[in-house]
């Protein structure tokens, strides 16, 4: 009988070395003569070459599978759809490998390496997708992996309000322009109030309408509520003016003609008083709906002065229909109170009166 061991360092598939091997071995003899046995023990010690002949070289021991996944998005707002996809390295292309998915949150759908995430009931914050793949029921055929998602609150929209134009006359119109964002890019739905006048619409435009509003300012409310019922609103304003009365033609004084160098003929138009006259005339010329009031007037020591008032007023009247061609229907004349040998003259623009107190009108 024999029993032991050793150590055989492998080099080659044919070829070791032996270390060591110990045996111990027992042996048995019997005497045939006489009948008796006799054991002997003994202890073998030896070392050497192994050299091996056929057989197939084993290959590399199986690597344990190994599983890693990722989500895309990562990031979404509740009800977006997300896809985890796990990546398996170690695979037997013998074996059929199985996949699960299951999450902390959703519901996951897939019996791939690719399954959907359904976000539609979850509340905002954090959550873990985790796959698992297996080709059979040794642990280094099974592996598993873990990613992470995250669902956003829900953002409410924005909305801006402008009116083009913002300055109006009573009775115009202005646009009301609402630009209206959601983060989710929801649908929006616009609405407009106002706190006068009526404004319409039902898109991002609408129109005000001022008709028997009041001049001030107008407040218009643009409104935007996306799918979810989140709302947004700004304000803009629009202010009637009632646009100021045109200003009243003004009567304008014009130059004096002055009659007190010829004292022998006190009421006679002379030659120094024609060139403001001839300014006159050019004014009545340029300006066809102009009229002209001329005013006689005497000194405080002329006798007679009221006549000879009138007679100066009526003289320079007849000199600019006369010499100058101006219609006398649009020359008026007047005797004054003022002390002076002068008679003054004042233009009249169309819409324009003139004043005449303090005059008295010829007959």
């Amino acid at each position: 009988m024999t029993a032991g061991g050793g150590l055989d360092v492998r080099l080659h598939h044919h070829l070791a070395i032996r270390v060591i091997q110990a045996e111990y071995m027992m042996t048995r003899f019997e005497n045939l003569s006489t009948g008796s046995t006799q054991a002997q023990n003994d202890i073998r010690l030896s070392t050497g070459i192994v050299l091996r002949f056929g057989g197939a070289p084993r290959g590399p021991a199986p690597l344990p599978l190994a599983y890693s996944c990722v989500v895309n998005p990562s990031s979404v707002f509740a009800g977006e759809a997300i896809t985890v996809t796990g990546s398996a390295l170690n695979l037997n292309p013998e074996k059929a490998a199985v996949y699960t998915w299951s999450s902390n949150g959703g519901t996951v759908a897939g019996v791939s390496n690719t399954a959907s995430i359904n976000t539609g009931s979850l509340a905002a914050g954090s959550y873990t997708v985790k796959g698992h793949v297996s080709e059979g029921d040794k642990p280094d055929d099974n592996a598993d992996c873990v990613a992470g998602f995250v669902v956003k609150a829900l953002e409410p929209p924005t909305v801006s309000c402008t009116a083009d134009p913002s300055t109006v006359r009573p009775g115009d119109p202005s646009t009301i322009t609402a630009i209206g964002v959601s983060p989710e890019d929801s649908p929006l739905t616009y609405s407009y109030s106002s706190t006068s006048g009526s404004v319409s619409g039902t898109g991002n435009t609408a129109t005000l309408t001022t008709n028997g509003a009041a001049a001030g300012a107008i407040g218009v409310t643009c409104k935007v509520v996306d799918d979810k019922g989140q709302a947004a609103q700004s304000d803009t304003t629009v202010t009637i003016v009632v646009p100021a009365a045109p200003a009243k033609p003004a009567v304008s004084e014009m130059c004096a003609v002055s009659f007190a160098r010829d004292a022998r003929r006190p009421a006679r138009v002379d030659n120094e008083a024609k060139a403001c006259l001839d300014q006159l005339a050019l004014n009545l010329q340029s300006n066809a709906d102009g009229k002209l009031a001329l005013v006689g007037n005497a000194g405080s020591r002329e006798k007679g002065g009221t006549k000879l008032a009138m007679e100066r007023a009526v003289n320079t009247k007849a000199y600019l229909v006369s010499e100058k061609g101006i219609d006398s229907a649009r020359i008026s004349v007047y005797s004054g109170s003022a002390d002076g040998k002068v008679v003054s003259t004042f233009i009249i623009p169309a819409g324009a009166t003139f004043d005449t107190t303090g005059t008295t009108p010829a007959q």
